[in-house]
């Protein structure tokens, strides 16, 4: 009996845990899972830059840290440029089409 040819058609990754058929593209809910995630990674960096501030209980003590610290307000915005880099990256190449090795 002849081979199938669906075992020349599909594309193994992890030692053959994650197969891929050639020729697919992104599956849409995926597409809009990578939408999702990145601004919900956003939202959690600028609501929570500079720590729980604006906590009843703890608020004051993170206040006090933050000044103790010195914590930099740059080093965050360069976390987020870093994240806003890679959601624009992930999101091109998932609405890029269909990639051909």
């Amino acid at each position: 009996m002849a081979e199938p040819k669906e075992s020349n058609e599909l594309k193994s990754y992890a030692d053959g845990w994650i197969m891929e058929r050639k020729g697919t593209d992104v599956p849409a809910f995926l597409k809009l899972t990578y939408i999702v995630v990145s601004v919900c990674c956003f939202a959690y960096l600028f609501i929570y830059m500079n720590g729980e501030v604006n906590h009843s209980t703890r608020g004051f003590l993170v206040r006090q840290f933050n000044t103790v610290s010195q914590c930099s307000p740059g080093f965050m915005y360069f976390v987020a440029a870093l994240v806003a880099i890679f959601a624009i990256v992930t999101v091109k190449f998932a609405f890029s089409g269909v990639h051909e090795d």
